[in-house]
């Protein structure tokens, strides 16, 4: 399911126009984003969490140069499924 697909479903199913709704979804997560890059986590109660991860320094290898690196600690966004949206999905 796409953006559109989404804007669509809910055009159709509330009646307001798809511009309007369009409008709606790309603020929604502008905000999301929004509060992630401030380091916020986004919780929505029954569906689930928009959260920011801490990753660790950990050593890897460079097969083609057969070379050692170090990728430094980072975060990055996750999303964990509230248990009853999990559950739901079969």
């Amino acid at each position: 399911m796409t953006k559109a697909d989404i804007v669509n479903e809910i055009a159709k199913s509330t009646g307001v126009e798809k511009i309007q709704v369009q409008a709606i979804v790309e603020a929604f997560m502008e905000s999301v984003k929004g509060a992630m890059i401030k380091g916020e986590n986004v919780y929505l109660r029954g569906f689930g969490s928009f959260i920011i991860k801490k990753r660790a320094t950990k050593v890897a290898r460079n097969i083609s140069k057969n070379t050692t690196i170090t990728i430094p600690e980072h975060t990055i966004p996750a999303f964990k499924p509230a248990k009853s949206f999990a559950g739901d999905v079969k």
